[in-house]
């Protein structure tokens, strides 16, 4: 059976970290990248089943990755799941406009994110990349 993938963007190497054991303990495939322009080329590469996107990164900004995810038609339809320590209504309505799937605020609770990546990319999923 093959394991969902995951994109985690975030440039700070400890958080890299801690949320790719987590998503790797939970059965998910998951690839890093540090910065905006990086998580581009490795979405239209590898066509991952989810993003999970800091907004504060090096060079394009999660606002402007995300929406760029979500205006291309050949990865419109992958989920991303901005996780991020903006947490002011403004920061949550831009993630909104740019097409966000979810918006978590950090610190974050585990159980929290494992639950909404569960309900966007579940056992029922297309897995590989196929669009939904």
């Amino acid at each position: 059976m093959e394991k969902n993938r995951i994109l985690v963007v975030e440039d700070e190497e400890s958080l890299l970290k801690l949320e790719s054991i987590l998503f790797t303990s939970k059965g998910y495939q998951v690839t890093g990248a540090r910065d905006g322009n990086e998580a581009l080329r490795s979405i239209a590469q590898q066509r991952p089943d989810l993003v999970v996107l800091d907004v504060m990164l090096p060079g394009l900004d999660g606002f402007d990755v995300c929406r760029a995810i979500k205006d291309d038609p050949d990865t419109n339809y992958i989920p991303v799941v901005m996780l991020t320590a903006k947490k002011s209504s403004r920061d949550l309505e831009r993630g909104k406009e740019a097409g966000a799937d979810a918006y978590i605020t950090k610190p974050f609770k585990s159980v929290k994110v494992l639950e909404i990546i569960e309900g966007l990319i579940g056992k029922d999923a297309p897995k590989g990349g196929e669009p939904r």
